[in-house]
């Protein structure tokens, strides 16, 4: 038996791009950007990046064009796939990831989120920004035999 599956969780290095195949079905492909920070022989802290593409098709394609935008994290689940063709002569080679599950990440909060959608700020956020929990908990001494269980 033999296992094809690749699971990418990283941000978005340009927006979704849609297309309709020949066939009327859609494709969506972008691009992630995955970092690993690690330590050299040296002992200093080094950080490197990588890029995948993905493609994704169907309903799906039509889902990820909609809601998804440079900055944002998403988490792929597919198989890896190598196509290749030719141009001026010479073979041209793509490796990428045809996703079965794309998982929105969270839209964050400020920097690079590429304008995910953000929540106007509640009054629970300005009474956790004030250093109070939002709870009144009682002063007095828990007695443990009061508890019920």
């Amino acid at each position: 038996m033999y296992i094809n599956k690749a699971m990418v969780f990283g941000n978005l290095t340009r927006d979704p791009e849609l297309r309709a195949l020949p066939s009327g079905v859609n494709v969506c492909n972008f691009s992630v950007a995955t970092n690993r920070v690690y330590r050299d022989r040296d002992g200093k802290k080094q950080e490197q990046a990588d890029f995948h593409n993905i493609v994704v098709f169907g309903r799906q394609a039509d889902v990820v064009a909609q809601y998804l935008k440079k900055g944002r994290s998403v988490f792929i689940e597919g198989r890896m796939q190598t196509r290749s063709w030719e141009k001026d002569g010479q073979k041209q080679y793509r490796t990428e990831i045809i996703a079965d599950r794309v998982q929105f990440g969270p839209s964050g909060s400020g920097g690079a989120t590429g304008g995910g959608n953000k929540r106007p700020p509640t009054s629970d956020d300005e009474t956790e920004a004030s250093g109070r929990s939002g709870i009144d908990y009682p002063k007095d001494e828990i007695n443990p035999d009061d508890i019920p269980f």
